[in-house]
């Protein structure tokens, strides 16, 4: 069995635990296709994050605006903003998987 050993730079683990939390917010008020998107895109962000974290600083700092994309957006004003924020965050997240070269970690890609 092949064991793939994941290297941690610098921020990472709090890049990850950032998408994490978001996410269990979100899983308290979201179902169904919206939840689907959500979880999507926490789990691209999750692999853009990894892949990147010995990349160059310019790689980071695009996976990094796309984790604070995501997690900054607020759903004050109930559901329909929380579902266009997700749609806004997937198309970041797309951004940055592009412009980093890993096409593979498209929120399209992982449908």
């Amino acid at each position: 069995m092949v064991v793939e050993e994941r290297s941690s730079g610098p921020g990472t683990d709090v890049l990850i635990r950032k998408v994490d939390s978001r996410l269990v917010a979100l899983r308290a008020g979201l179902h169904g296709a919206d939840l689907e998107l959500a979880e999507r895109v926490a789990g691209c962000l999750r692999e853009l994050v990894h892949s990147t974290a010995q990349a160059s600083a310019a790689d980071r700092a695009q996976v990094r605006i796309a984790v604070h994309y995501f997690v900054l957006r607020r759903e004050s004003r109930g559901k329909l903003l929380a579902v266009r924020s997700l749609a806004a965050a997937q198309r970041m997240v797309d951004r940055a998987a592009l412009r980093v070269g890993r096409p593979d970690l498209t929120v399209e890609a992982s449908k």
